[in-house]
């Protein structure tokens, strides 16, 4: 099974990028992922679902202890073929 997440993190800061939203990016960035894309209003990555799963885990508890108050996710089943 393949899967893609979207995740935010707040608080958000249009100057400067806050630690946890720092973190969050090395933690996707590094994990083995298929694709990913981190914005400045929005992140996306996808992978088999153990990866991404995987990283999931990593960035919630990375970001929390960096002071991510909330942390926005959404989940989708990629179908066979669908990039």
């Amino acid at each position: 099974m393949r899967l893609r997440v979207e995740f935010t993190t707040e608080p958000f800061d249009l100057d400067e990028a806050p630690p946890h939203a720092l973190v969050a990016r090395e933690v996707i960035e590094a994990a083995e992922l298929d694709a990913v894309d981190v914005g400045p209003f929005g992140n996306t990555a996808e992978g088999s679902a153990d990866a991404v799963l995987t990283a999931v885990d990593a960035l919630l508890r990375k970001t929390l202890e960096s002071g991510a108050t909330r942390i926005s996710l959404q989940f989708n089943v990629i179908a066979e073929g669908e990039a």
